[in-house]
Protein backbone atom coordinates (compact mmCIF):
# COMPACT_ATOMS: atom_id res chain seq x y z
CA UNK A 1 0.00 0.00 0.00
CA UNK A 2 1.27 3.53 -0.70
CA UNK A 3 2.40 5.58 2.28
CA UNK A 4 0.07 8.40 3.39
CA UNK A 5 0.75 11.83 1.91
CA UNK A 6 2.37 14.60 3.96
CA UNK A 7 3.43 18.17 3.19
CA UNK A 8 6.83 16.69 2.24
CA UNK A 9 5.69 13.61 0.34
CA UNK A 10 2.92 13.12 -2.26
CA UNK A 11 0.71 10.07 -2.59
CA UNK A 12 2.25 7.83 -5.28
CA UNK A 13 1.75 4.28 -6.51
CA UNK A 14 3.48 1.60 -4.47
CA UNK A 15 7.18 1.35 -5.27
CA UNK A 16 7.43 4.92 -6.56
CA UNK A 17 9.44 7.60 -4.71
CA UNK A 18 9.83 11.38 -4.48
CA UNK A 19 12.71 13.56 -3.27
CA UNK A 20 14.19 17.05 -3.59
CA UNK A 21 16.18 17.39 -6.85
CA UNK A 22 19.92 18.09 -7.00
CA UNK A 23 22.79 18.70 -9.41
CA UNK A 24 22.70 15.13 -10.64
CA UNK A 25 19.13 15.53 -11.91
CA UNK A 26 19.83 18.31 -14.44
CA UNK A 27 20.25 15.89 -17.35
CA UNK A 28 17.07 13.94 -16.58
CA UNK A 29 15.09 17.15 -16.03
CA UNK A 30 16.37 18.53 -19.33
CA UNK A 31 15.01 15.40 -21.03
CA UNK A 32 11.70 15.71 -19.14
CA UNK A 33 11.30 19.34 -20.23
CA UNK A 34 12.17 18.48 -23.82
CA UNK A 35 9.58 15.69 -23.87
CA UNK A 36 6.90 18.12 -22.66
CA UNK A 37 7.70 20.97 -25.04
CA UNK A 38 5.53 21.64 -28.05
CA UNK A 39 6.83 20.77 -31.50
CA UNK A 40 9.03 23.47 -33.02
CA UNK A 41 9.76 25.29 -29.75
CA UNK A 42 13.24 26.47 -28.82
CA UNK A 43 15.65 24.01 -27.13
CA UNK A 44 15.58 23.57 -23.36
CA UNK A 45 17.49 26.37 -21.63
CA UNK A 46 19.90 24.50 -19.35
CA UNK A 47 21.15 27.71 -17.66
CA UNK A 48 17.67 28.62 -16.48
CA UNK A 49 16.94 25.03 -15.47
CA UNK A 50 20.12 24.86 -13.40
CA UNK A 51 19.23 28.12 -11.66
CA UNK A 52 15.78 26.73 -10.85
CA UNK A 53 17.06 23.45 -9.44
CA UNK A 54 20.27 24.36 -7.59
CA UNK A 55 20.87 28.09 -8.19
CA UNK A 56 19.45 31.38 -6.89
CA UNK A 57 15.98 30.68 -8.32
CA UNK A 58 15.73 27.56 -6.14
CA UNK A 59 15.72 29.63 -2.96
CA UNK A 60 12.09 30.70 -3.38
CA UNK A 61 10.86 27.33 -4.60
CA UNK A 62 9.84 23.99 -3.07
CA UNK A 63 10.52 21.10 -5.44
CA UNK A 64 10.13 17.35 -5.77
CA UNK A 65 11.13 14.88 -8.46
CA UNK A 66 9.34 11.55 -8.85
CA UNK A 67 11.05 8.25 -9.77
CA UNK A 68 9.39 5.07 -10.95
CA UNK A 69 10.31 1.71 -9.36
CA UNK A 70 13.22 1.35 -11.84
CA UNK A 71 14.70 4.67 -10.69
CA UNK A 72 13.77 6.70 -13.81
CA UNK A 73 12.85 10.34 -13.21
CA UNK A 74 9.33 10.75 -14.59
CA UNK A 75 7.83 13.75 -12.74
CA UNK A 76 8.70 17.17 -11.36
CA UNK A 77 6.66 19.46 -9.12
CA UNK A 78 7.58 23.07 -8.30
CA UNK A 79 5.90 25.52 -5.91
CA UNK A 80 7.21 29.07 -6.30
CA UNK A 81 6.67 31.63 -3.52
CA UNK A 82 6.44 34.49 -6.03
CA UNK A 83 4.96 37.23 -3.84
CA UNK A 84 2.57 37.78 -0.96
CA UNK A 85 -0.66 36.02 -1.92
CA UNK A 86 0.76 34.68 -5.21
CA UNK A 87 2.14 31.13 -5.51
CA UNK A 88 3.07 29.57 -8.84
CA UNK A 89 2.65 25.82 -9.36
CA UNK A 90 4.23 23.68 -12.08
CA UNK A 91 3.74 19.94 -12.56
CA UNK A 92 5.42 17.99 -15.37
CA UNK A 93 5.09 14.28 -16.07
CA UNK A 94 6.87 12.29 -18.78
CA UNK A 95 4.44 11.64 -21.66
CA UNK A 96 5.40 7.96 -21.80
CA UNK A 97 5.36 7.32 -18.04
CA UNK A 98 2.96 4.72 -16.64
CA UNK A 99 0.45 5.90 -14.03
CA UNK A 100 0.64 9.46 -15.38
CA UNK A 101 -2.63 10.55 -13.82
CA UNK A 102 -1.62 9.22 -10.40
CA UNK A 103 1.72 11.06 -10.55
CA UNK A 104 0.10 14.33 -11.59
CA UNK A 105 -2.66 14.03 -8.99
CA UNK A 106 -0.11 13.32 -6.27
CA UNK A 107 2.09 16.28 -7.22
CA UNK A 108 -0.82 18.72 -7.51
CA UNK A 109 -2.11 17.63 -4.08
CA UNK A 110 1.40 18.06 -2.63
CA UNK A 111 1.62 21.52 -4.26
CA UNK A 112 -1.72 22.42 -2.71
CA UNK A 113 -0.40 21.61 0.78
CA UNK A 114 2.83 23.50 0.09
CA UNK A 115 0.82 26.51 -1.08
CA UNK A 116 -1.00 26.52 2.25
CA UNK A 117 2.36 26.44 4.07
CA UNK A 118 3.66 29.34 1.99
CA UNK A 119 0.58 31.40 2.84
CA UNK A 120 0.99 30.60 6.54
CA UNK A 121 4.65 31.62 6.49
CA UNK A 122 3.67 34.83 4.72
CA UNK A 123 1.02 35.41 7.40
CA UNK A 124 -1.60 35.91 4.71
CA UNK A 125 -4.93 34.11 5.10
CA UNK A 126 -5.12 32.99 1.49
CA UNK A 127 -2.95 32.54 -1.58
CA UNK A 128 -3.66 32.25 -5.28
CA UNK A 129 -2.19 29.12 -6.82
CA UNK A 130 -1.26 29.97 -10.42
CA UNK A 131 -0.44 27.29 -12.97
CA UNK A 132 -0.29 27.17 -16.77
CA UNK A 133 -0.91 24.96 -19.77
CA UNK A 134 -0.50 25.18 -23.51
CA UNK A 135 -3.93 25.90 -24.99
CA UNK A 136 -3.90 22.64 -26.94
CA UNK A 137 -2.46 20.41 -24.18
CA UNK A 138 -5.53 18.45 -23.17
CA UNK A 139 -3.53 16.23 -20.81
CA UNK A 140 -2.28 19.12 -18.67
CA UNK A 141 -5.61 20.92 -18.83
CA UNK A 142 -7.36 17.80 -17.57
CA UNK A 143 -5.00 17.47 -14.62
CA UNK A 144 -5.51 21.13 -13.70
CA UNK A 145 -9.27 20.84 -13.83
CA UNK A 146 -9.12 17.67 -11.73
CA UNK A 147 -6.99 19.45 -9.13
CA UNK A 148 -9.59 22.19 -8.74
CA UNK A 149 -8.02 24.86 -10.95
CA UNK A 150 -10.05 27.06 -13.29
CA UNK A 151 -8.89 28.47 -16.61
CA UNK A 152 -9.02 32.26 -16.22
CA UNK A 153 -7.00 33.75 -19.08
CA UNK A 154 -5.37 33.10 -22.43
CA UNK A 155 -2.00 34.58 -23.36
CA UNK A 156 -0.51 35.20 -26.78
CA UNK A 157 3.19 34.48 -27.12
CA UNK A 158 4.44 36.71 -29.91
CA UNK A 159 7.72 37.08 -31.77
CA UNK A 160 9.11 39.73 -34.12
CA UNK A 161 12.08 39.09 -36.40
CA UNK A 162 14.97 41.56 -36.11
CA UNK A 163 17.27 42.40 -39.03
CA UNK A 164 20.76 43.98 -38.77
CA UNK A 165 19.71 47.14 -40.64
CA UNK A 166 17.39 48.08 -37.74
CA UNK A 167 20.47 48.89 -35.69
CA UNK A 168 21.14 51.90 -37.93
CA UNK A 169 19.88 55.37 -36.90
CA UNK A 170 16.75 56.45 -38.74
CA UNK A 171 15.68 53.00 -39.92
CA UNK A 172 13.10 52.67 -37.15
CA UNK A 173 10.84 55.61 -36.20
CA UNK A 174 12.05 57.78 -33.34
CA UNK A 175 9.93 59.03 -30.42
CA UNK A 176 7.35 61.73 -30.99
CA UNK A 177 8.16 65.30 -29.89
CA UNK A 178 7.91 65.54 -26.12
CA UNK A 179 8.94 61.90 -25.61
CA UNK A 180 12.42 60.52 -25.02
CA UNK A 181 13.77 57.10 -24.04
CA UNK A 182 16.92 56.39 -22.07
CA UNK A 183 18.58 53.42 -20.47
CA UNK A 184 18.56 53.16 -16.69
CA UNK A 185 21.56 55.09 -15.36
CA UNK A 186 24.55 53.20 -14.01
CA UNK A 187 27.24 53.84 -11.41
CA UNK A 188 30.87 53.68 -12.42
CA UNK A 189 30.97 50.00 -11.45
CA UNK A 190 28.24 49.15 -13.97
CA UNK A 191 25.45 48.62 -11.44
CA UNK A 192 22.21 50.60 -11.90
CA UNK A 193 21.28 53.52 -9.69
CA UNK A 194 18.69 52.81 -7.02
CA UNK A 195 16.72 55.91 -8.01
CA UNK A 196 16.16 54.68 -11.57
CA UNK A 197 15.32 51.13 -10.48
CA UNK A 198 12.73 52.54 -8.11
CA UNK A 199 11.36 54.72 -10.91
CA UNK A 200 10.90 51.68 -13.16
CA UNK A 201 9.19 49.75 -10.36
CA UNK A 202 6.85 52.64 -9.54
CA UNK A 203 5.90 53.25 -13.18
CA UNK A 204 5.15 49.55 -13.74
CA UNK A 205 3.13 49.25 -10.52
CA UNK A 206 1.02 52.27 -11.48
CA UNK A 207 0.70 51.19 -15.12
CA UNK A 208 -0.59 47.71 -14.26
CA UNK A 209 -2.94 48.77 -11.47
CA UNK A 210 -6.02 48.24 -13.67
CA UNK A 211 -4.78 45.12 -15.50
CA UNK A 212 -5.97 41.54 -15.05
CA UNK A 213 -4.70 39.84 -11.88
CA UNK A 214 -2.72 42.91 -10.84
CA UNK A 215 -1.21 42.91 -7.35
CA UNK A 216 1.24 45.09 -5.49
CA UNK A 217 4.78 43.77 -5.18
CA UNK A 218 7.36 45.46 -2.97
CA UNK A 219 10.43 46.98 -4.62
CA UNK A 220 12.96 44.69 -2.92
CA UNK A 221 10.98 41.55 -3.77
CA UNK A 222 10.55 42.72 -7.36
CA UNK A 223 14.28 43.31 -7.90
CA UNK A 224 15.37 40.07 -6.22
CA UNK A 225 12.88 38.04 -8.26
CA UNK A 226 14.14 39.45 -11.55
CA UNK A 227 17.75 38.77 -10.57
CA UNK A 228 16.93 35.06 -10.19
CA UNK A 229 16.73 34.81 -13.99
CA UNK A 230 20.18 33.93 -15.38
CA UNK A 231 19.29 35.88 -18.55
CA UNK A 232 18.49 39.10 -16.69
CA UNK A 233 20.71 42.09 -17.58
CA UNK A 234 20.69 45.50 -15.91
CA UNK A 235 21.48 47.23 -19.22
CA UNK A 236 18.15 45.96 -20.60
CA UNK A 237 16.06 48.34 -18.42
CA UNK A 238 14.60 51.46 -20.12
CA UNK A 239 12.71 54.57 -18.99
CA UNK A 240 10.54 56.73 -21.25
CA UNK A 241 10.12 60.35 -20.21
CA UNK A 242 7.45 62.80 -21.34
CA UNK A 243 7.50 66.58 -21.28
CA UNK A 244 4.67 68.08 -19.25
CA UNK A 245 4.43 71.79 -18.49
CA UNK A 246 8.06 72.34 -19.44
CA UNK A 247 9.47 69.52 -17.25
CA UNK A 248 10.36 65.89 -17.98
CA UNK A 249 8.58 63.16 -16.04
CA UNK A 250 8.70 59.34 -16.13
CA UNK A 251 5.99 58.17 -18.50
CA UNK A 252 6.81 54.55 -19.24
CA UNK A 253 9.24 51.73 -18.56
CA UNK A 254 10.41 48.54 -20.22
CA UNK A 255 12.43 45.65 -18.81
CA UNK A 256 13.87 43.14 -21.25
CA UNK A 257 16.25 40.22 -20.96
CA UNK A 258 18.23 37.86 -23.17
CA UNK A 259 16.35 35.06 -24.89
CA UNK A 260 18.42 31.84 -24.96
CA UNK A 261 19.56 30.51 -28.34
CA UNK A 262 16.91 29.19 -30.68
CA UNK A 263 17.29 26.12 -32.90
CA UNK A 264 19.67 28.07 -35.17
CA UNK A 265 21.87 29.09 -32.23
CA UNK A 266 20.86 32.77 -32.39
CA UNK A 267 20.05 34.76 -29.25
CA UNK A 268 17.03 37.05 -28.93
CA UNK A 269 15.61 39.69 -26.62
CA UNK A 270 12.53 39.19 -24.46
CA UNK A 271 10.21 41.94 -23.19
CA UNK A 272 9.49 40.98 -19.58
CA UNK A 273 7.52 44.13 -18.73
CA UNK A 274 6.31 47.22 -20.56
CA UNK A 275 4.09 49.81 -18.94
CA UNK A 276 2.86 53.32 -19.74
CA UNK A 277 1.68 55.67 -17.00
CA UNK A 278 -1.82 57.11 -17.38
CA UNK A 279 -0.45 60.62 -17.72
CA UNK A 280 1.60 59.59 -20.75
CA UNK A 281 -0.92 57.49 -22.68
CA UNK A 282 -1.77 58.47 -26.24
CA UNK A 283 1.68 59.95 -26.90
CA UNK A 284 3.37 56.98 -28.55
CA UNK A 285 5.35 55.99 -25.46
CA UNK A 286 4.83 52.24 -25.91
CA UNK A 287 5.94 52.43 -29.55
CA UNK A 288 9.03 54.42 -28.57
CA UNK A 289 9.99 51.82 -25.98
CA UNK A 290 9.38 48.91 -28.35
CA UNK A 291 11.37 50.48 -31.19
CA UNK A 292 14.17 51.09 -28.69
CA UNK A 293 14.37 47.43 -27.68
CA UNK A 294 14.17 46.31 -31.33
CA UNK A 295 17.10 48.56 -32.27
CA UNK A 296 19.01 47.41 -29.18
CA UNK A 297 18.49 43.76 -30.16
CA UNK A 298 19.74 44.50 -33.68
CA UNK A 299 22.86 46.21 -32.31
CA UNK A 300 23.57 43.15 -30.20
CA UNK A 301 23.28 40.84 -33.22
CA UNK A 302 20.05 39.16 -32.11
CA UNK A 303 17.46 37.80 -34.48
CA UNK A 304 14.16 38.34 -32.66
CA UNK A 305 12.23 40.12 -29.90
CA UNK A 306 9.60 38.05 -28.07
CA UNK A 307 6.88 38.95 -25.59
CA UNK A 308 3.65 37.75 -24.01
CA UNK A 309 0.36 39.63 -24.00
CA UNK A 310 -3.09 39.11 -22.52
CA UNK A 311 -5.38 37.91 -25.32
CA UNK A 312 -8.29 39.70 -23.61
CA UNK A 313 -6.47 42.94 -22.78
CA UNK A 314 -8.79 45.93 -22.55
CA UNK A 315 -6.02 48.09 -24.04
CA UNK A 316 -5.84 45.98 -27.25
CA UNK A 317 -2.10 45.68 -26.78
CA UNK A 318 -1.94 42.74 -29.17
CA UNK A 319 -3.13 45.05 -31.95
CA UNK A 320 -0.19 47.38 -31.29
CA UNK A 321 2.28 44.50 -31.44
CA UNK A 322 0.77 43.15 -34.64
CA UNK A 323 1.05 46.59 -36.24
CA UNK A 324 4.77 46.71 -35.37
CA UNK A 325 5.58 43.33 -36.90
CA UNK A 326 4.96 40.81 -34.12
CA UNK A 327 3.14 37.56 -34.95
CA UNK A 328 1.52 35.00 -32.66
CA UNK A 329 3.76 31.99 -32.11
CA UNK A 330 1.55 30.04 -29.69
CA UNK A 331 -1.05 30.40 -26.91
CA UNK A 332 -0.98 29.44 -23.25
CA UNK A 333 -3.55 29.59 -20.47
CA UNK A 334 -3.45 30.68 -16.83
CA UNK A 335 -5.25 28.38 -14.39
CA UNK A 336 -5.99 29.54 -10.84
CA UNK A 337 -7.02 27.93 -7.57
CA UNK A 338 -7.28 29.64 -4.17
CA UNK A 339 -5.92 28.05 -1.03
CA UNK A 340 -6.38 29.04 2.61
CA UNK A 341 -3.27 29.16 4.76
CA UNK A 342 -2.34 26.13 6.84
CA UNK A 343 -5.50 24.09 6.26
CA UNK A 344 -5.93 20.49 5.17
CA UNK A 345 -7.39 19.48 1.80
Amino acid sequence: MPEPATSERPTLPEGWSARVPGDGDIGALTALLAANRRSGSTPVDVATLTSLVVGPASWTRRQLVVHDPAGTLVGWGVVHDRANGRTEVSVLVAPDAPAQDAIADGLFAWADRKGAEVAALRRTPRTQLDSAAESDDQRQRGWLAGAGYECVRTWLHMVRPVVPAEAEPGVLPGPRPGVRVRRVREHGNGLPTAEDLQTVHLVLEQSFADHFNSYREGFAEFVVRLQEDPWHRWDHWWIAEVELDGAWHPGGALISSVSPPDASGAYGSYVDYIGVHRRARGRGVAKALLYTVIADAARRGRNRVSLEVDADSSTNADGLYLSLGWVVDHRTESWHRYRDAGTEG
